[in-house]
């Protein structure tokens, strides 16, 4: 029981920044805007929120950092893309590596660590929120390690980014906002010839993605690690694009996809070093590759035939 729960508590830590980010581009191709840049602005608002937290001494500050870091990345990305109509991956490319070698630069030039940033602690970081009675159900049988162990210890943003998804299907499926927001995804002229604007739809859905994968690069500097590490994004960003469209872009399956990669993850975690009959030690190289090759292989193999939004990647002329 101790081993499911270490593993399964592993797995909703690591899947906290894939949700976020997966949540957050959800939102940008609902809209018709492809954002490839997840990686990038995930990397930058992870150097932001450590800066800032690691110079004032509050976290709260480096979150509001790390957003505002990502919404400079998405106001870029919404210039080229939409007022300018240029191709929306070469976009989302170009700040992914601006992202790599602005942190490192300014990492190496603010603190001269090679393009970390120094280590958070105190108020400088987000600690785990221990739920109500959570120590004195620690007893019970089976229900007391569930609650006081894989419920509760975990950061408010992991709490957030988990109830951002029922969140996010409500929005979607049940406001005026999210039927504007599908159907300016789906057909952006039938919307544009009934008097709504295009571009402030899909600059406010880049300004919500802007907001959820801010928190989620926050979440890598000062939750789950304690100081900003040269990529440590490590490709999330990708990743959560591909549970994105192994979910069909949709919140739900979106959250199962993320918190499947996390699970795999754990489970490298777990096996590194571990001795396999006739294989005998597996390279921990291996290990780690592990969870993006099931990846890959699960994509190729279940999502089946995944329709994006139709005006996903097509910048909208307005006819005159």
């Amino acid at each position: 029981m101790e081993d499911v729960i270490s593993i399964l508590i592993t797995t909703i830590r690591v899947s906290t920044p894939l949700i976020l980010a997966c949540l957050a581009g959800l939102y940008s191709e609902r809209s018709g805007i492809v954002d490839i840049g997840l990686e990038g602005k995930l990397l930058g608002s992870a150097f932001g929120a450590a800066v800032v937290a690691s110079l004032t001494g509050n976290v709260w500050l480096g979150l509001l950092a790390g957003i505002g870091v990502s919404m400079m990345f998405s106001a870029v990305h919404g210039l080229a893309s939409i007022n300018f109509r240029g191709n929306q991956i070469i976009s989302g490319v170009a700040l992914n590596f601006l992202a790599s070698g602005l942190t490192v630069f300014l990492g190496s030039a603010w603190f001269g660590r090679g393009g970390n940033t120094p280590a958070l602690s105190g108020g400088a970081r987000f600690y785990g929120i221990e739920l109500p009675f959570a120590r004195e159900l620690a007893g019970v049988p089976v229900l007391g390690p569930i609650y006081s162990g894989l419920l509760s210890g975990h950061t408010i943003l992991t709490y957030l980014a988990f109830l951002a998804v029922p969140f996010t299907a409500w929005v979607l499926w049940r406001t005026r906002f999210g039927l504007r927001l599908r159907a300016v995804g789906e057909n952006p002229k039938a919307l544009d010839t009934a008097g709504m604007s295009v571009t402030v739809l899909r600059y406010k859905a880049l300004a919500i993605t802007a907001v959820l994968v801010g928190m989620g690069g926050a979440y890598l500097s000062t939750a789950q690690a304690a100081s900003f590490s040269r990529e440590m994004s490590s490709g999330r960003g990708y990743i959560a694009l591909a549970a994105l469209i192994f979910a069909k872009w949709k919140p739900y399956p979106a959250l199962g996809a993320c918190l499947l990669f996390g699970f795999l993850e754990a489970m490298q975690y777990r096996l590194q070093g571990v001795s396999l009959p006739l294989i005998g030690p597996v390279p921990t190289q291996a290990m780690q590759a592990l969870p993006y090759v099931l990846t890959i292989l699960l994509l190729a193999g279940f999502v089946g035939r995944a329709i994006a939004p139709k005006a996903a990647g097509q910048p909208y002329v307005k006819e005159r």
